[in-house]
């Protein structure tokens, strides 16, 4: 008799209840890959702001875990720097639009900052000096995303920024989902609104490039350079950290991990549970059956690879069930409006790997304890069983 066989008539014996428990697993382990794709996905975004505009440094203030405030004039002091590029710079925060109660990303660079460059203007103007004007003739340039989907605005039309009117001069499309999802102002308008007249949230620095490792000698002398600069014989208190360091380093990002952490932790627990649970019933409903198997030869350690491998093909079920409802609900949500230029789907390999491994954690700490106790049962058990 092979085992495989076993395993599968055993899986199917019962087929409500090993639906049930694989719909648990499916439920536990999709909600994880959802979660961890939509986090690793937003990291990856975020990461990809800086890099696609050739960023190798961000500056913000050090010891400083949400947004910085830095005195716009630093800007002369970094572009001074030995194989400083270029300096970009700017202000962002999340700011209502007009009567929208969900928060949008907006952006304060100054006119005719580098920055744009990663922008590509499918209808009218950039942004002027005279755009910063705070009397309603102010204009502002909106995401492709955000102008369709979100606040159905066209070139010309008026909208609100914490209820300051400004006139959409421009309409812009990126390779990247958060900048499509957001807006941006003349940086002197956005300080004025925020009441931040003078301050930046960071300072983007490219340097020159060389070669690989001399890149990578350049950015290590750079950052001790930034974090000494003095202005009036006072340390400014700056750190410049890479682009995947600044990201990982965001409170939302801390935030994000965290919660990923404890809810696989809780779907992990739950899931071991309902497999446990099947697990000993079907050990206990099955006590003349495998002491029949111990008494035609069957060794514990066949007993014992039998009981498990019935909870890893549960678990491996409920895993494929959870990966494609996972695939399907980032989808989903990636496609809702007032998530749009924020959510971005990540569901990697990489994501998909970890949510097997932990259908195997599942099916295994479900599995363990009930083939110990099959495996302990002793052929008499099969000749006195009623």
């Amino acid at each position: 008799m092979r085992l495989w066989n076993v395993v599968v008539k055993n899986v199917l014996r019962r087929k409500t209840r090993s639906l049930l428990t694989a719909s648990g697993v499916a439920v536990a382990i999709g909600s994880v890959v959802a979660l961890l794709g939509v986090s690793r996905g937003y990291q990856q975004t975020s990461a990809d702001l800086y890099d696609n505009r050739g960023i190798d440094l961000v500056v913000v203030r050090a010891g400083v875990a949400l947004a910085s405030a830095l005195d716009e004039s630093y800007v002369e002091l970094l572009r001074k720097l030995p194989h400083v590029a270029r300096v970009n710079y700017g202000l962002s925060d999340n700011v209502s639009f007009g009567n929208d109660v969900i928060s949008i990303r907006i952006l304060g660079w100054p006119p005719g900052s580098s920055a744009f460059e990663t922008l590509e203007l499918r209808e009218g103007r950039g942004l002027k000096d005279s755009d910063a004007a705070m009397d309603g003739t102010g204009g502002v340039l909106l995401g492709s995303s955000l102008a369709e989907e979100r606040l159905n605005k066209k070139v010309g039309d008026t909208t609100e920024v914490e209820g300051t009117p400004f006139k959409v001069v421009g309409i812009f499309q990126s390779t990247n989902v958060l900048e499509n999802g957001s807006a941006v102002l003349p940086l002197l308008a956005l300080q004025t609104i925020m009441q931040r007249e003078g301050q930046v949230n960071e300072f983007l620095i490219t340097i020159e490039k060389r070669s690989p490792d001399l890149d990578r000698v350049t950015i290590d002398e750079l950052r001790k350079q930034i974090g000494a600069l003095e202005k009036d014989g006072e340390r400014l208190g700056l750190v410049a950290k890479t682009t995947n360091e600044f990201v990982n380093s965001r409170a939302e990002m801390q935030m994000s991990r965290a919660m990923s952490f404890v809810i696989s932790g809780i779907a992990l627990l739950i899931g071991s549970v309902g497999m446990l649970n099947t697990m000993i019933m079907s050990v206990l409903e099955r006590t003349q059956e495998i002491g029949l198997l111990r008494a035609i030869g069957w060794r514990k350690s066949r007993i014992t690879r039998m009981i498990l491998l019935e909870a890893f093909v549960l678990s491996v079920l409920g895993c494929a069930v959870g990966t494609a409802a996972a695939f399907g609900l980032t989808l989903a949500l990636s496609q809702v409006p007032v998530v749009q230029g924020v959510l971005q789907r990540g569901i990697t390999p990489g994501v998909v790997g970890a949510g097997f491994l932990m259908s195997m954690v599942v099916g295994l700490a479900g599995g363990l304890y009930p083939a110990y106790r099959g495996a302990s049962l002793p052929p008499t058990e099969a000749l006195r069983y009623e």
